[in-house]
């Protein structure tokens, strides 16, 4: 496995099915930590991810709390619009964990408090927008740090 993308509380069907299809393309592995904004059934979910989510290699936790637990010292990196450092400077290493936030707010204060040293953003170039759609943001991180080990 190249990466782990997590989704902390993801809650666009749509968003998931193609952060799925991209982690399949990419030979990531998915964490979707809950609450979800949706039904693991959903047909947006379905036909965003195609007939490819069968063949997709995902976990699921029932809190933050869990997937954190689980996961202890291991080598991640938090993706926020209200990082200090770029993506660029992400110390990419195979099987690291990508955390993501929820469409709506992001990452939670405590997350990002807790996780500041390695908070990053995909800079903008433009005043007038806040942040990128979620599945886009996903795909420029993991082609980023994929480019590490061509």
């Amino acid at each position: 496995m190249a990466f782990n993308i997590v989704l902390i509380e993801p809650e666009i069907p749509n968003n998931t099915g193609n952060i799925g299809r991209l982690a399949l393309a990419s030979g990531c592995h998915l964490h979707l930590v809950k609450p979800l904004g949706f039904e693991i059934t959903d047909t947006k979910l379905k036909r965003a991810g195609l007939d490819y989510w069968q063949h997709l290699s995902v976990n699921f936790y029932e809190s933050s709390e869990e997937f954190f637990n689980s996961h202890k010292g291991k080598d991640m990196a938090f993706l926020s619009s209200h990082g200090q450092q770029n993506h660029w400077d992400i110390p990419f290493k195979k099987d690291m964990f990508l955390i993501f936030g929820k469409e709506s707010v992001g990452l939670s204060d405590d997350i990002t408090k807790k996780h500041a040293h390695q908070l990053y953003k995909i800079p903008m170039f433009n005043e007038h927008i806040r942040s990128l759609n979620l599945s886009n943001a996903v795909s420029i991180i993991i082609y980023e740090g994929l480019k590490n080990f061509q």
